[in-house]
């Protein structure tokens, strides 16, 4: 009876020479991801250490109160945050529902002649300067608000406090329209190409289940992605929330306490530091212009926090499922 061969281990061909890539790959990535969080704690130090003047002169008050007085060094942010959450929410409500419905007409809706040349030219209004968008605003939006608009609204709602006044080239609500046309691209593309990637079977069996093209849409396409939507809200409520230079231009730029009309002039967080910071004449101003920043970086992290519950959320009952 003939022995059985005993089967021999494989000749070892890698070294650890043949690895270099691997731990090359390991050590750029995460140094990058290092990085980047080293890059946002000295930002957050040094906002926190222009601001910190400031801060031991006014304390936590500083947020609430709002007088700004640079003759009697009196300073507050109530009025400008007030101001941001408006301009910003109020983009939000006019560009996310009008981003997801771009979207959805470019994806499911629109013929392949019309699908191409109209994404094209969403995605390269991202690119438009802010300062141009800003001009725009002067010239077209804010004679078209007080001429057309404004005295539609007027006329038709002025029984809501929200459009009682007269109607002003600068104000609050060619901010809101401003931010709105500057949040539509990012969103949009962000939903365009989530919207893409929803499986087509997925799709074409709701349709062959006998759903509608609406209920197709409501009830399989939208939730599928409905986190990533969020995702993408968000990040264009970031670029409201931090946008500085088209605000500045048609905002108004007044000091007075916030009116509840859209027609009247305001300010915001932004605004406010692009426009005072160089020609601020006091340290103790230029501390609470960086204190204005500080707590628009609040707004901003606090923003995304929530926007990633939400996403977490969403991918939980998606899980679930």
């Amino acid at each position: 009876m003939e022995a059985t061969a005993t089967p021999q281990g494989l000749r070892r061909t890698r070294h650890a020479l043949d690895r270099f890539g691997d731990k090359a790959l390991y050590v750029i990535t995460g140094s990058a991801a290092v990085l980047t969080l080293v890059i946002i704690a000295l930002i957050i130090w040094k906002v926190v250490e222009g601001a910190w003047p400031a801060i031991n002169k006014f304390g936590i008050s500083f947020v609430w109160s709002a007088t700004w007085n640079p003759v009697m060094e009196v300073f507050g942010a109530r009025e400008f945050v007030l101001g941001t959450l408006l301009t910003s929410f109020g983009a939000l409500l006019i560009a996310a529902p009008l981003s997801i419905a771009i979207a959805l007409f470019l994806t499911e809706l629109a013929p392949p002649s019309v699908r191409s040349p109209v994404g094209s030219l969403i995605e390269m209004l991202a690119a438009v300067p802010s300062v141009v968008v800003g001009l725009w605003g002067i010239f077209v939006l804010g004679p078209f608000i007080r001429a057309d608009l404004g005295p539609f609204l007027h006329d038709y709602l002025g029984w809501i406090p929200l459009f009682a006044t007269t109607p002003q080239q600068t104000g609050v609500l060619a901010a809101i329209l401003v931010l709105a046309m500057m949040m539509v691209p990012i969103t949009t593309s962000i939903c365009r190409e989530l919207f893409l990637t929803v499986p087509r079977d997925v799709k074409d069996a709701s349709i062959g289940l006998g759903a509608t093209r609406w209920e197709t849409i409501r009830g399989v396409i939208v939730p599928f992605v409905r986190g990533g939507v969020v995702a993408g809200i968000t990040l264009g409520l970031g670029r409201a929330l931090g946008e500085a230079i088209a605000v500045t231009q048609v905002i108004g730029n007044s000091l007075r306490p916030l009116h509840f009309s859209l027609f009247e002039p305001g300010n915001s967080l932004a605004s406010q530091l692009a426009s005072s910071y160089q020609s601020a004449p006091t340290n103790i101003e230029i501390s609470s212009l960086v204190y204005l920043g500080l707590i628009l970086l609040v707004i901003t992290f606090t923003t995304n926090f929530v926007a990633q519950r939400i996403v977490h959320r969403f991918e939980k009952q998606t899980g679930a499922r």
